[in-house]
């Protein structure tokens, strides 16, 4: 017998959002577990999942999207996936049995990275059917975890308003099947076995394959740009080591594409589900890696670089060979995104994409979108290359669409991503992809001077730092030249908070009182020591940005990030926070220019005791 109030139980656990929606699926329920079953009540929502996606897609076909009119017979065609977890195989098949009965086509990649899935939707966009992709993971979240996400065929997640009209489908669908539940036994379907389908695999993959050439070399994926990495990299070889920790990225293009390029390629944990350590690339879970490329760089000189993904392949942060040291060290998130953005800015300026007037005026119109926790140093990077910043709240669906709003502004908008976790999203690609990371790097180390400037040149020049170049410079010169800034980690246990106010608006609102008045009391003391002369606060909501809010509650369960200001008037350091809306967790930042660190250590202390005090007011 099913419980209503169980499933009720079960659903209220999971947390629903743009990113994807995700939960303990274990059958045990452990966090860490790594059991293959998944509960009665999780079959339930798995198949609510599928059969609200089949009539999402069915109206948003009525709509006109992808475009066309009318429903052919066949039904909506739906892409299914999975990651490595453990309990992938058994969610994916409650979807695909309540697609199947939704009289859905699917079909069926089995361990699929989550770029590759979508690059293999994209393949679909003209297609005259309604079609879209559900893919099973909770991206970094624990092994015992798992959830969906779900897309269209424009080769990203659901848009926030798309996302949100789909989650109240879900709902009303998983209300009717638990209404039935004890007089109808289809409401809980017995778990269903799935086979991976070569063919579909093998079309996924190669349509990832040719996508990637076009993101990474320009449209088309061949001419300049690919001939001058594959020269460069003939002159000075380089060698690229990847720590794939079990995950989906076991079975994908990495080491095809980066051979293809003569890249020597070496790589461990490299088997389906064989996952070793944490998931989420930060922190400790580089240190295997970096022990790696330490032995790897012994053996081959040339292996400088490498990078740990997630479990769905979507993101990726990086270790170092660095020279100076001689040592392998891991880099921080931040610190990845930075070099990705400079690569992608200088590589517009190579192809003539981003050109300047005889006064160093950028005449074409390019930004970069980020989301709102991602440090000051990108203004300082786009600064250089005269393109504006844009933020919007935490969230890949929410920074693709305001890259996307900004495109049809008349903005080039290449580079975008989640500069907080190191996430590298490369138009024309709407999905955070370690490949693609690596690929900036890549350039910046193959693409040199000849018979022009080469990508770091370029930069040294733009930002000033000429002097510094050198024709021999290495990857820990390059990182070198970055703008300095000290930002609070993700993984950091002074990043996350836990709190008991449920209305994150009324904690904000508390936290702004709290801060004026520790505003006037310390306002001297931060003038005097870091340059700090005035303060400004911004809401994030979505893909919208407000600057000079006078009530921080506005916010709501956005972003609230304080800007505070040097006497020449530009953003010296910053405040950040909101709720997570895929874990039980309530994050900050503090964001300081410079090279010290007790800056930033008087910056995070100072946030994290202001909202513990506005949390504890009733």
């Amino acid at each position: 017998m099913v419980s209503k109030e169980h499933l009720e139980r079960t659903l209220k656990d999971m947390i629903i959002s743009a990113s994807g929606w995700r939960g303990v699926f274990a059958e045990d329920g452990g966090e860490e577990s790594r059991a293959e079953g998944i509960s009665l009540y999780h079959r339930i929502i798995a198949a609510a999942a599928g059969e609200a996606f089949a009539a999402f897609l069915r109206e948003n076909w009525e709509e006109g999207v992808p475009g066309g009119e009318g429903v052919p017979a066949s039904g909506p065609l739906v892409i299914l996936g999975n990651d490595t977890r453990p309990t992938g195989k058994a969610v994916a098949g409650a979807v695909r049995a309540a697609l199947a009965e939704s009289g859905c086509t699917v079909r069926y990649a089995g361990i699929t990275a989550a770029p590759e899935i979508m690059a293999y939707a994209r393949s679909f966009a003209s297609a005259c059917f309604p079609a879209g992709f559900i893919y099973v993971s909770a991206s970094h979240n624990p092994i015992g975890h798992n959830g969906l996400k779900f897309g269209l065929c424009d080769g990203g997640v659901l848009s926030p308003e798309k996302a949100s009209r789909l989650a109240e489908k879900f709902r009303a669908v998983t209300a009717d099947r638990a209404a039935a539940a004890p007089e109808n036994p289809d409401a809980a379907p017995a778990g269903h076995a799935v086979c991976e389908s070569p063919e579909v695999k093998k079309a996924a993959y190669r349509a990832y394959l040719d996508f990637t050439s076009e993101v990474a070399f320009g449209s088309g994926g061949t001419g300049g740009v690919k001939q001058a990495i594959v020269s460069g990299l003939a002159e000075r070889p380089l060698g690229v080591a990847a720590d794939f920790n079990g995950s989906a990225r076991t079975l994908s293009i990495d080491r095809e594409f980066l051979a293809g390029l003569g890249v020597s390629f070496y790589a461990m944990n490299d088997r389906p589900g064989d996952i070793r350590h944490r998931i989420i690339p930060e922190g400790e879970s580089l240190e295997p890696c970096r022990a790696f490329l330490e032995k790897k760089h012994a053996e081959d000189p040339s292996c400088i670089l490498g990078y740990v993904p997630d479990c769905d392949g979507d993101r990726g942060n990086l270790v170092i060979w660095d020279d100076g040291e001689n040592r392998a060290r891991i880099l921080e998130a931040q610190e990845v995104f930075a070099l990705s953005c400079m690569a992608e800015l200088a590589h517009l300026v190579w192809t003539g994409e981003l050109a300047y007037d005889s006064g160093g005026n950028a005449r074409s119109k390019a930004a970069v979108a980020v989301n709102d926790p991602t440090s000051l140093r990108i203004d300082r990077i786009a600064r250089a290359f005269d393109v504006p910043v844009f933020r919007a709240e935490v969230g890949e669906a929410n920074v693709v669409s305001l890259a996307r709003r900004l495109r049809k502004d008349g903005y080039t908008v290449r580079t975008l991503g989640e500069g907080s976790n190191g996430g590298t999203i490369t138009h024309p690609s709407s999905v955070r992809d370690p490949l693609d990371t690596v690929m900036a790097l890549i350039k910046l180390l193959a693409v040199r001077g000849g018979k022009k400037p080469g990508l770091f040149e370029l930069w040294c020049d733009l930002s000033g730092q000429a002097g510094i170049f050198t024709p021999g410079f290495t990857l820990a010169g390059i990182i070198a030249s970055l703008p300095a800034f000290v930002t609070t980690g993700t993984s950091t246990a002074d990043s996350q908070l836990t709190i008991r106010t449920a209305d994150h608006g009324i904690l904000k609102d508390r936290y702004q009182k709290i801060f004026l008045r520790e505003w006037e009391e310390r306002k001297e003391s931060l003038r005097a020591r870091y340059g700090i002369t005035g303060w400004e606060a911004a809401a994030y909501n979505g893909a919208v940005e407000t600057r000079g809010i006078t009530r921080f509650g506005s916010a709501g369960r956005g972003g609230l990030k304080i800007y505070f200001t040097g006497s020449t008037g530009g953003p010296v350091a910053a405040l950040w926070m909101r709720g997570s809306a895929t874990e039980n967790v309530f994050r900050v930042m503090a964001d300081a220019k410079g090279q010290d660190r007790r800056f930033e250590r008087d910056l995070i202390e100072w946030q994290r005791r202001m909202i513990a005090e506005a949390d504890m007011e009733e």
